[in-house]
């Protein structure tokens, strides 16, 4: 039997409630670049959207119940998520603020973390959590 080829990475998913607003506040929380919008038939929710944060993607879309069984899936529907997006940042301090200016709420302060990293966590304005990481310098 072949064997399956082995992934290169992997893409958050999104789901929202306002991705159009989404892809705005992604822009000027963490930088992202929008590579690709799919609008949907209705022409105000979006069907698909990719965005590029650093060198990772981003996939997102908005909330389609019609389509879950009725179920809607956003952090807010589901009553928060598990899930925290992690980033390795130059400045841990700085994308805090940055995402908190964008309209993030900090939820987590930047702190010196006891296995080495100045870290912190937001959460954004959709519902989904946020971390950040930054190598405390040794020596």
């Amino acid at each position: 039997m072949a064997e399956a080829p082995q992934p290169t990475c992997l893409v958050p998913h999104l789901v929202v409630s306002d991705a159009a607003a989404a892809i705005e506040f992604y822009k000027k929380a963490f930088g992202a670049e929008e590579i690709l919008r799919v609008p949907a038939e209705d022409g105000k929710r979006l069907l698909h959207a990719q965005l590029r944060i650093g060198t990772s993607m981003l996939y997102l879309c908005d909330d389609f119940p019609e389509f879950c069984g009725g179920k809607a899936r956003t952090p807010g529907a589901l009553g928060g998520t598990p899930v925290t997006i992690h980033q390795h940042v130059s400045d841990c301090d700085a994308a805090i603020d940055r995402a908190a200016a964008a309209g993030a709420t900090v939820t987590m302060p930047a702190m010196d973390a006891f296995w080495g990293d100045r870290y912190g966590q937001v959460q954004d304005p959709f519902g989904h959590q946020w971390s950040f990481s930054t190598p405390l310098k040794k020596g």
